[in-house]
């Protein structure tokens, strides 16, 4: 019960924050605004049905170190979009045709952020770190990160591959970042970051949803095997290699600051940031 009693409320305020972005029609300071509202939101919603549901501090989106986290997070996933990118660019797949939309970035900062915070309440907050008490830290990331991926299939352009690679690189990553820190904080920035750079920078699609407006006039063109065709960069095998890495190196940070929870044992990680 304790998972419907914060699932629930984050599905509503996820699905309530993303109809009123898309009724403001584009808008972009109307988005921006709405977008950081909903984000708002879902923290506080989700930091008060922890309390109610477990009778604890909300420790992992405690306002302590918040920003620091939040901005690592951000320069590690924009790094990581800008490398995808510039391997793209290498082989011919990605070009620059001059500037793009300024407001259209703008746009961006507050879908992202909107899109960011719900989707690792979700995923990161709730189903992994409860499913993680029951099965482990491994399990729990492959089971959480499969269902990250899934969702994705219900997007327009979406490709069985561009699932699986979703849910390799971004599933499998912001778990292992979260089970590192013990806060949300970093995989927020991480989604924040990654999402912002491929959509509100280089203007690319993001996860098959469609082209976007950057501070870029980006153009990807080439084999889908390497650019991600209309799914966009995120289903390119540059993006699946580096997700691996991340995934990796955090997993061995959980492991080193005694983070990782083993098989069928019930206990809490220490908290580490």
């Amino acid at each position: 019960m304790r998972l419907l009693k914060q699932l629930v409320p984050a599905a509503l305020v996820a699905a309530a924050g993303g109809a009123a972005v898309q009724a403001v029609g584009g808008d972009p300071y109307l988005t921006l605004v709405l977008g950081v509202a909903t984000a708002a939101l879902a923290l506080f919603v989700y930091a008060r049905t922890v309390r109610w549901s477990e009778g604890r501090a909300p420790d992992e989106v405690a306002v302590a170190g918040a920003v620091a986290a939040t901005g690592r997070g951000m320069l590690i996933g924009a790094g990581m979009f800008a490398a995808v990118i510039l391997n793209i660019a290498f082989v011919g797949g990605y070009r620059v045709d001059g500037m793009g939309s300024v407001t259209g970035a703008v746009a961006m900062v507050g879908f992202m952020a909107a899109a960011a915070v719900t989707e690792e309440v979700l995923f990161r907050g709730i189903l992994f770190r409860i499913v993680e008490e029951r099965i482990g830290t491994l399990l729990a990331l492959v089971l959480t990160g499969v269902l990250f991926g899934l969702m994705h299939l219900f997007n327009a352009h979406a490709t069985l591959w561009g699932a699986i690679a979703i849910a390799i690189e971004a599933g499998g990553m912001l778990a292992a970042a979260y089970a590192a820190t013990r806060t949300l904080w970093l995989p927020i920035g991480l989604h924040f970051g990654w999402n912002f750079a491929a959509a509100g920078i280089f203007a690319t699609e993001v996860s098959g949803s469609g082209a976007s407006e950057g501070l870029l006039n980006g153009v990807t063109s080439g084999p889908a095997l390497l650019t991600g065709g209309e799914f966009g960069p995120e289903a390119s095998p540059y993006a699946v290699v580096f997700g691996l890495l991340l995934t990796a190196v955090f997993l061995w940070l959980a492991r080193r600051r005694g983070n990782l929870v083993p098989l069928r044992r019930r206990a809490t990680a220490t908290l580490s940031r």
